[in-house]
């Protein structure tokens, strides 16, 4: 039984590969376990890998440094990815007072370190590690070490006080989030940013009696109309028709809408009457409704269709059919002409049997060409985000540069390319399916490597004096800023809860807290909140762990 106890304690790429996998599928097995209606998920490998580092298992150390940077960038550049299509729009709606309050969030959380380290017997280059630890930003804490090297002191206190207040920072967050959303946050408006972030789409039949549209078509009507909707078949006197931009609508017409659920009620002023059979529910059968129309379900697997416009396609005009809905990574989307399609778009078609069999020559709807992702764009994408983040980058009046690191180059990346690949023809499909899994498979792999790390000493200094005033110091500096941000975010400001949660674990580059937050609410507000802020801030903590370091040593 020699063998076994080889390949576990024996330093190896083959052992470091065994205990790296243990450990994460233990964490993930134990992460499942509720206590009081709430589970760490992933996070629960963090845990497990401390608790190995403490019972004396390592893996080699240039193994341990390589899988922990490798797991992170899976993890960060496949996030940008997934929320690339939503960012930019995120942010001209509300992005930049997301990213100020996510300045908020780190200056607040900086000045708690610094009165501290005056209230406390804690030396400032121990706290400058204990507030990397608490905002569980280690590319801030390698800032700090520089720095600290640099000025000739000793950098192994920043790093400890790192690894003992790092637990709590992981779990400060979401026992705040936690806090704020059962003490402060009423039931109607969580169920709100439930329903916000759903941003489901609606459909209904209205009679149309408003004098004020009748003889009009409906290119005129939507453009004075202020709501987005589309008008999928149209009843009159007894026929079903495919209307275009040019139907003039008559007084009874009947017509069946796609459109917001939030725009419903307008419509219904628009148009004069809306009935009230139910639309929206899973088994309707589209097909039987009338014996001339088929709806289908297209499927854009051509990669010349990848970023064009719908509106550019002309599907309505040359082929008399109509595009209702959307599907895109579970996502149900409105067939705006603007809209830009890409790969594995799944497109609702309705017309007659012939046009649809030809927009689907159109749009390819070869399922099979969509199993094998494009790794070759992942690989791309990956390389040129750490290219970007070991770029140094001058701040004037901070002696050393700056860099985004192996967490900030790809995300950006990730979400540059998520946003712009299709719109210059670059195929970076994958299913969501997938996204998920090198999202879960690189969280689990950093976590499982970052509790190995910081095992070993852990309990040591945990246990000494001194460790219980980190862990507290620690402990506010994650709990008060998040509190004070979430109360002042929500009641003040009136922001919605979902884009709440991801803004205060994005600027406390917190992504186990990102995962709880995704569990328990509906919706991805909280994934584009997180990646609208996270890389300005913690390119914001990279600088200030530096600009700490420098001002008060």
């Amino acid at each position: 039984m020699d063998w076994i106890k080889d390949i576990i304690l024996e330093h190896s790429a083959l052992q470091a590969l065994i205990v790296i996998s243990l450990l994460s599928a233990i964490g993930l097995m134990l992460g499942r376990i509720r206590v009081w209606g709430v589970s760490l998920g992933v996070t629960f490998v963090f845990f497990v890998g401390i608790l190995a580092g403490h019972l004396g298992i390592s893996v080699d150390a240039d193994m341990l440094n390589y899988a922990e940077s490798f797991g992170l960038v899976l993890f960060v550049y496949a996030l940008g990815l997934q929320v690339g299509p939503g960012f930019f729009s995120s942010f001209r709606t509300g992005g930049l007072r997301l990213n100020l309050l996510g300045a908020g969030v780190v200056l607040l959380g900086t000045l708690v370190a610094i009165g501290l380290c005056y209230l406390t017997p804690i030396s400032m280059s121990d706290m400058v590690g204990i507030l990397c630890g608490a905002t569980t930003n280690t590319p801030a804490l390698g800032a700090a070490q520089q720095a600290l090297k640099q000025l000739g002191l000793d950098s192994s206190g920043a790093a400890l006080g790192c690894a003992v207040t790092y637990p709590l920072g992981v779990v400060g967050v979401i026992l705040a989030l936690i806090v704020v959303r059962k003490l402060w946050i009423r039931s109607t408006d969580d169920n709100a940013s439930s329903s916000e972030s759903q941003d489901h789409t609606f459909i209904a039949t209205y009679q149309v009696h408003n004098p004020g549209i009748i003889g009009k078509n409906l290119k005129e009507i939507a453009a004075h109309a202020g709501h987005r909707f589309v008008v999928s078949r149209l009843w009159r006197n007894g026929n079903v028709s495919i209307p275009t931009f040019d139907t003039e609508l008559h007084e009874g017409d009947r017509l069946l809408v796609i459109t917001n659920d939030k725009d419903a009620p307008s419509l219904t002023m628009l148009f004069g009457e809306q009935e009230q059979t139910d639309w929206n529910k899973e088994d309707i059968d589209w097909n039987a409704i009338d014996s001339k129309m088929v709806s289908r379900r297209i499927i854009v697997t051509r990669p010349e269709i990848n970023g064009k416009r719908l509106g550019s396609l002309r599907l309505r005009n040359a082929f008399g059919i109509n595009i209702t809905r959307i599907y895109r990574s579970g996502i149900q989307l409105l067939a705006t002409p603007d809209l830009i399609l890409q790969l594995g778009d799944r497109l609702t078609v309705v017309g007659e049997a012939p046009a649809v069999q030809n927009v689907e020559k159109v749009l390819g709807n070869a399922v099979k060409s969509l199993k094998e992702p494009n790794l070759v764009s992942i690989f791309i994408g990956i390389t040129l985000g750490l290219i970007l983040g070991s770029i140094p980058i001058a701040i004037p009046g901070v002696e050393l540069p700056v860099r985004l690191g192996l967490a900030g180059g790809p995300i950006v990346v990730g979400i540059l390319i998520g946003t712009f690949g299709p719109r210059i023809h670059m195929i970076t499909y994958t299913t969501h399916s997938a996204n998920l899994m090198l999202r879960a498979l690189g969280l689990s792999i950093y976590l499982a490597c970052l509790g190995l790390d910081a095992g070993a000493d852990f309990f040591e200094t945990v246990f000494r004096p001194e460790g219980a005033l980190w862990i507290g110091a620690g402990f506010l500096i994650t709990f008060v800023p998040v509190v004070v941000m979430a109360l002042l975010s929500c009641r003040v400001w009136k922001v919605d809860f979902g884009y709440v949660a991801g803004m205060l674990c994005g600027s406390m580059a917190n992504p186990m807290a990102l995962n709880y937050a995704n569990d328990t609410i509906a919706g991805d507000h909280p994934a584009v909140s997180y990646a609208t802020v996270y890389p300005f801030c913690m390119f914001l903590r990279v600088i200030v762990a530096q600009l700490v370091v420098m001002s008060f040593l």
